[in-house]
């Protein structure tokens, strides 16, 4: 991998600092996570490698606050990394999951850049599981999966942050004031333009969510954890499910995904469905810890029938081209300089009623491909999802969030994560599981569960 440019000052964005407030409010609600499944060993020395290279490349980075009103933070090299965790005793088949999930019980801090975790833990059968579990504040997935091939390309040589895609980290601005004081300018313009670019595009309108029914609650625990799932599909199999209803590869995603919420009775019959797309929006040699859009759709979910793939495969369309023109993208997208300037204690007034996504489905294709073999060594399957983390049972009820799906391939077979984080509709992988089955079974597809 060949690094063409430096970052000088790499300021936060409106997603980074959107996510660093929900750090502080939240702490580790949401990380995302990048695992392989090796079927044979991987040994410790390599992953201490692969450790090393990532402490100084591009997840390496902490928070430096500007210390100036209306001037953004910036990120500097990290000055500390968690340690590689290595559990000795051996996972079996039926724990590989719960062994996963485990790995987001970590602490982050992005002011010191202890914002990555890897870890790793053989296998009763003989092979090797590793988790690299990132936060938000400092990563999207493509960020990860840029950090990591960048990585394990070097895995050959002495860790340098001035050769790798550390680099693009960003550096301390040498009149430190002199550019605070001009990003504080900068900003203040950008609220000005925000402003008026969302009053001219008031009228524009998204799909809307539906609300959680207000329902008897389930006799659960204070504190829970999400229903996750990962299956395993054949690629030939999916397509062909998708062509016989006029839909695409990533219309059948989407498609499940509400179907799933649909058959779980969180929305009813021809409801209306929000889902959001991530969209990556990475370009060369990008700084930037995250760098995507969502791009939201309404999907009509019919209970017995199943989803209208080529209106999904419409909807998708419309959305990408409406977000490609400031005039038709959403109000809000506009106001996120001004996002950037509230104080924390005015974020936490509107976190109390912030809602997450009822229906996120994430599609990487073919990408995770290009991180999965570690010195030599061939992943049987590459997994990449965010994990909504073990919390209070009434803050997943507060805040409605639903179900999320995370989609990558080698080319042949699917690699497909579920994650149910609605108590009540989801409260173990069993249910999550029989609902999951009964709408692959609607679409002929067969499953292979971990």
């Amino acid at each position: 991998m060949t690094l063409t440019t430096s970052a000088p000052v790499n300021r936060l964005t409106a997603d980074d600092d959107l996510f660093l407030k929900l750090h502080s409010l939240y702490g580790n609600a949401l990380v995302n996570q990048l695992a392989w499944r090796f079927d044979e060993p991987v040994g410790r020395d390599v992953l201490a490698r692969f450790h090393a290279q990532l402490a100084q490349g591009f997840l390496a980075r902490r928070v430096h606050n500007a210390r100036l009103p209306f001037a953004r933070p910036y990120w500097l090299p990290a000055t500390a990394s968690l340690p590689l965790g290595w559990d000795s005793t051996p996972v079996a088949d039926d724990e590989i999951l719960d062994w996963y999930f485990a790995q987001s019980r970590v602490d982050f801090e992005p002011e010191t850049g202890q914002v990555w975790r890897l870890s790793a833990a053989p296998t009763t059968s003989g092979g090797t599981l590793v988790s690299l579990v990132t936060s938000h504040v400092a990563s999207d997935g493509g960020a990860v999966l840029f950090a990591v091939g960048d990585a394990l390309a070097r895995l050959g040589e002495s860790p340098n942050r001035a050769t790798g895609s550390g680099l693009l980290v960003g550096i301390k601005p040498r009149n430190t004031l002199s550019a605070n004081m001009i990003d504080a300018g900068r900003q203040l313009r950008a609220v000005a333009k925000g402003i008026r670019a969302a009053i001219a595009a008031r009228a524009v309108t998204e799909p809307d969510r539906n609300p959680r029914p207000d329902t008897p609650p389930l006799p659960l625990p204070p504190r829970w954890s999400p229903a996750d799932l990962v299956v395993q599909l054949d690629l030939a199999e999916w397509n062909a499910a998708a062509a016989t209803h006029s839909g695409t590869t990533n219309g059948l995603l989407i498609a499940l995904g509400a179907g799933i919420l649909g058959r779980s009775g969180r929305v009813g019959d021809t409801a209306d469905i929000r889902v959001d797309i991530p969209n990556s929006m990475r370009t060369t040699d990008d700084p930037r810890a995250n760098a995507t859009t969502g791009l939201p759709i309404s999907v009509t979910y019919r209970a017995g029938e199943p989803i209208d793939l080529a209106a999904v495969r419409a909807a998708v369309k419309r959305a990408a081209t409406a977000y490609r023109d400031p005039a038709t993208t959403p109000a809000l997208q506009h106001l996120q300089p001004v996002q950037m300037i509230l104080p924390r204690f005015v974020l936490r007034h509107f976190a109390r009623t912030a809602k997450a996504p009822e229906c996120l489905c994430t599609n990487l294709g073919e990408t995770a491909q290009g991180v999965s073999t570690i010195a030599g060594h061939k992943a049987s399957a590459v997994l990449m999802r965010p994990v909504v983390c073990t919390n209070d049972t009434e803050m997943f009820r507060r805040v409605e969030v639903g179900v999320n799906l995370s989609f990558a391939t080698d080319g042949h077979t699917i690699t497909l994560a579920i994650t149910g984080a609605d108590p009540d509709r989801f409260p173990t992988r069993t249910a999550l599981g029989a609902l999951a089955t009964a709408e692959f079974e609607s679409w002929g597809l067969t499953a292979h569960f971990w």
